[in-house]
Order: C-alpha cells, then structure tokens, then sequence
C-alpha cells in the first residue's frame, strides 16, 4: 500500500492507497472490493462513478504531483472530465479533500 501526504499543507490524505497500472484495474477501480478506497492511476481525462454507491472526491495532479484541479462529492453515475493535459488522478473516500485541507496548488507526495 502508499501512503499520499499534501506536502503544502503538512497533513496526510491517505495511509491505504493502491497505485493502479493495468487496464482492467483501471476500468473496475472501487468497485473491487479488495481495493482500497483511495486509488491512483493515470487515464487521459475523464473518469465515471458508475455503479458506485457513494460520492467520492477527486484530485487532478499535473506531472510534477501538483493539484490542477479538484472535485469534492462526485455523485454516483456520474462522469467526470477535465483537461487532457493531465493525466494523473487520485481517486479519495468523501470529504477526505475537506479534511486533509487540500487545495488547487498544492503538492502532493506519494510513499510506498
């Protein structure tokens, strides 16, 4: 498991996250169950909250692991796009954005 801490802000995001690399993971991401609830993994621009049955948060990191872009309670069954540019996301349990005070700008650091 990785540890994700906001740099800027000195507080810890998550203790349990899982990196994601093959395309399968990817495509099923939190709806298998042995992940945990935080993930990462990068996909062109664009992620969907189907089958879901809770709102998650979501970070957009540039290549240098800076927060470009954020969403707080994604719906379920919903999709969500950004910027193409960007292609790392972090994928969080509700309100963790809230709580670990993360922001647009801030730098994000992961640990193994």
């Amino acid at each position: 498991m990785m540890k994700i801490f906001n740099r800027t802000k000195k507080t810890t995001i998550s203790t349990n996250a899982k990196l994601l690399t093959s395309f399968f993971d990817k495509s099923i991401g939190l709806l298998k169950k042995e992940n945990p609830k935080c993930l990462v993994f990068k996909t062109r621009f664009g992620i969907h909250t189907l089958g879901l049955v809770s709102p998650i948060d979501v970070a957009i990191l540039d290549n240098c692991n800076k927060v470009v872009k954020l969403r707080i309670l994604v719906k379920p069954n919903r999709i969500f796009l950004w910027n193409p540019k960007y292609s790392q996301v972090v994928e969080l349990p509700e309100n963790t954005i809230k709580i670990s005070k993360t922001e647009i700008g801030d730098l994000i650091s992961f640990e193994e």
